[in-house]
């Protein structure tokens, strides 16, 4: 899962309106399967890739993906280096303080632990442990306010740093979104496991758009409602994600 991840540089002060430019362009990590990676070609792909294509074909819209890393995803778009995001963002309330949110396009699931197959954890008491999560993330937030008094948080900024920090036993516990972990745990031949009960932290996914682009918001919600009722939404989350959550469920 080593995935090349693209660099954008900050190029002005000046915020641009998607408006202004005939092209809307969509900013994602590139590192997050399956909701976003790097092909063995070098072209962005995954979930959201495909289905933002989807999503502007349906609006109308001329669209073009550019990778950029998480920890800086959200200053670069509120920068104007992109129009909007989609990279498996939870849709939360303290998010939405500096953008918007369009409906979502992926349900909540749970985020889920991940540890060395054999352990177990009392997460109710625990203490002592390496916990390993993202940085920038709900999980990042969860881990530090529910287990950073009696526990050591490392904060990776790749989910990739923090599958290999884990395989090579610099981690206890390893808290992410449960669907990029599950292909993880399937390739470690045994040696990964899922640990504890799942929790649930933030919303479903949505795409981040400045607060001042109403306009584009409203023109991907209507797309989102769209491709939710014809089933291209659902198709595409079970070619990515097999079992789902469906929304025709």
């Amino acid at each position: 899962m080593k995935k090349l991840l693209l660099s954008i540089a900050l190029a002005s002060a000046v915020v641009a309106s998607p408006a202004m430019s005939e092209t809307v362009r969509i900013g994602t990590e590139g590192a997050y399967a399956p909701y976003n990676y790097v092909d063995d070609s070098g072209k962005l792909a995954g979930y959201e890739i495909d289905l933002g294509n989807a999503l502007c074909a349906e609006a109308g819209l001329s669209c073009e993906f550019v990778a950029n890393e998480w920890d800086s995803i959200i200053p670069n778009l509120v920068a104007g280096n992109y129009d909007a995001i989609m990279a498996g963002m939870s849709i939360t309330d303290e998010r939405k303080k500096t953008i918007n949110f369009s409906e979502e396009y992926y349900p909540s699931e749970p985020s889920k632990y991940a540890a060395a197959a054999g352990t177990s954890f009392d997460f109710a008491n625990l203490s002592g442990q390496k916990i390993g999560v993202q940085g920038a993330t709900v999980q990042s937030a969860y881990a530090e306010e529910h287990f950073g008094a009696s526990n050591t948080i490392l904060s990776f900024e790749t989910f990739d740093q923090s599958v290999a920090d884990l395989a090579a036993g610099n981690l206890d516990i390893l808290l992410a979104d449960g669907d990029p972990l599950g292909p993880v745990i399937e390739a470690s031949g045994g040696a990964l496991a899922f640990v504890g009960e799942g929790v649930r932290i933030g919303g479903g996914v949505g795409i981040g758009m400045r607060k001042k682009d109403a306009d584009l918001t409203a023109k991907f919600n209507a797309a989102i409602a769209a491709l939710k009722a014809n089933g291209t939404v659902d198709k595409l989350i079970k070619e990515y994600f097999e079992n789902g959550p469906f929304y025709s469920n």
